[in-house]
């Protein structure tokens, strides 16, 4: 690439001044915010003007923290001690943790301040939020332990990267046929690269910390407001992949179990999403969210239990791996290609991984490091996993494995446990989001708080109830809102904020991964849906 990137922050003609910054005017401690700063602004041209805003949603960044920390199991419910997460996973950042808005103004701010930043204009500083006494709807302050190593990062990348995704790459090649496989590699390659880009994005100005702000910088309010609705719709929607994931994988153990009331009847599918929801419920009411962060911080062991143990039916078991399937099914590629475009859905946390490195240098090996690990057991779960079961492969390959086996229940129920750790780190930064448009009088009952998460929990379960088909609504999301989140946005912003200053190279591959984005999306969406539709009518 033509430009030096260690210099983008002196190309700039502005700066941002987050709430970081205005905490520390308002009396934070000076020292721990130096640190974190003296690299970013020894990049500042002498005469940039800085920018203030306070802009809906200001809990993102340190919600979005959960997905790369980990703390000893301290448990409290949301009438209790405020929600807080301690020490780290894989040991995160100061640096990110100085940074973080004071308890007191997270969840205070309007919706959408006034004044705001708009991407070419200077607006006088916002005016401090007012101070309450409550502080139970808010992050406690993280204390500061040592950063992230290459080594940490890339376990932290590889957990965001390989969730529930895994679990349909055969059911992908099933769509698609084996040539289909190679969309997996290109996707890697281009959400690796558009990943880097958000670095560069974060890189242009000091007060760049999260997603949204990229947003903010690169088109204003209606940029950020944008990109932090798309970014809490997707976690809103890997909510609902949860509850139907259970359910599918309950039912396959207990398929007999229903509950019959005589114009009420559920199968064994509605019965058990119901029973996970409420098993659920209790866990998104904690306000200490240490212990669900340590489970979920498994998830890369859980993701590797589960590849062992169909690699072990396939060969020690001896179900065995049988040519099958088709060169290529055009019918149904698009859904392959949602399918696909889900694996890689971890762009909302990268910004997160980056602040947490103790050599943000190392930051692109990271990346490459993560995706190529991901991909390869992508691409090793997809390949096996079809040769075991071809034409009969399901949207979850567990639902294919036969339980008389050890290996097979040790995978299903992993499969279970998993999502319940994972669902409440996933809404918690939706219902966050949702209590900073309220007023701060409600933000001192808990009662309201405990009402907005109950809310978001039993919508989730009315969506996968209505919509029980794990692979298409996949394969939806990712055709838009992951091509928008991993492929356009990246791209739009980085074209918007660095313009005038690419090379041709790099604005061509900019335009043709938006072109892709967009294409993508407009199909795998409209097949997605056609076959929902279908569904829903037979």
């Amino acid at each position: 690439m033509a430009p030096a990137y260690d210099d983008m922050g002196r190309d700039r003609a502005f700066e941002f001044e987050t709430d970081d910054e205005e905490n520390l005017a308002e009396g934070g401690n000076g020292d721990d915010y130096d640190s974190d700063y003296n690299t970013s602004s020894s990049n500042r041209s002498e005469g940039s003007q800085a920018f203030s805003y306070s802009a809906w949603p200001q809990s993102y960044r340190q919600s979005m923290d959960m997905y790369t920390s980990v703390t000893p199991p301290t448990v409290g419910f949301l009438a209790g001690s405020s929600l807080g997460i301690g020490s780290s996973f894989l040991s995160t950042s100061a640096q990110r943790r100085s940074s973080f808005p004071s308890s007191e103004q997270t969840l205070t701010k309007p919706f959408i301040s006034i004044p705001s930043v708009d991407k070419e204009g200077i607006q006088p500083p916002p005016t401090p939020a007012s101070k309450h006494s409550s502080q139970r709807f808010s992050y406690q302050e993280l204390p500061l332990t040592q950063e992230c190593s290459y080594f940490q990062s890339v376990l932290n990348g590889i957990n965001v990267l390989c969730g529930v995704g895994l679990l349909s790459t055969p059911y992908a090649v099933k769509q698609g046929g084996w040539i289909s496989l190679s969309v997996l590699f290109i996707f890697a390659g281009i959400s690796c690269y558009t990943g880097i880009l958000l670095k560069r994005c974060l890189d242009s100005s000091p007060g760049l910390k999260t997603y949204p702000d990229i947003g903010q910088a690169a088109f204003g309010s209606p940029g950020r407001l944008m990109i932090a609705i798309i970014l809490y719709l997707e976690l809103y929607c890997c909510c609902v992949e949860y509850i139907i994931l259970m359910g599918d994988t309950l039912s396959s153990i207990f398929p007999n179990a229903c509950i019959d009331l005589g114009e009420v009847y559920l199968d064994s599918h509605h019965v058990f999403a119901i029973m996970t929801t409420l098993m659920i419920l209790p866990t998104v009411w904690l306000r200490d969210l240490s212990l669900l962060s340590y489970l979920s911080a498994g998830g890369v062991i859980a993701s590797l239990v589960v590849v062992v143990c169909l690699f072990w039916v396939g060969g020690i078991n001896q179900i065995g791996f049988h040519p099958a399937g088709t060169p290529l099914d055009l019918k149904n590629f698009p859904v392959a290609i949602g399918l696909y475009g889900f694996c890689y859905a971890g762009h909302s946390v990268f910004p997160n991984i980056y602040s947490s490195m103790k050599e943000p240098s190392q930051f692109p090996a990271t990346l490459v490091t993560s995706f190529i690990i991901v991909c390869f057991l992508y691409t090793g779960v997809a390949i096996c996993g079809f040769l075991m079961f071809g034409d009969a492969t399901q949207s979850q390959f567990t639902l294919n494995m036969p339980q008389k086996f050890v290996a097979s229940r040790i995978a299903v129920w992993t499969t279970v446990i998993n999502p319940l750790s994972k669902y409440a780190l996933t809404v918690t930064p939706v219902a966050l989001c949702l209590e900073e448009l309220l007023p701060p009088a409600l933000l001192k009952s808990h009662s309201v708080s405990v009402f907005i998460r109950t809310a978001l929990v039993l919508s989730t379960l009315a969506v996968a109830l209505t919509i029980p088909f794990f692979g298409f609504v996949m394969a939806l999301i990712g055709s838009i809102l992951t091509m928008l989140v991993a492929f356009i946005f990246p791209c739009a912003c980085y074209l918007s904020i660095r313009r005038g200053q690419l090379s041709k190279l790099e604005i061509v591959s900019c335009i043709l991964i938006l072109l892709m984005g967009v294409a993508c999306s407009i199909i795998g969406s409209y097949s997605s849906i056609a076959k929902i539709l279908q569904k829903l009518g037979s």
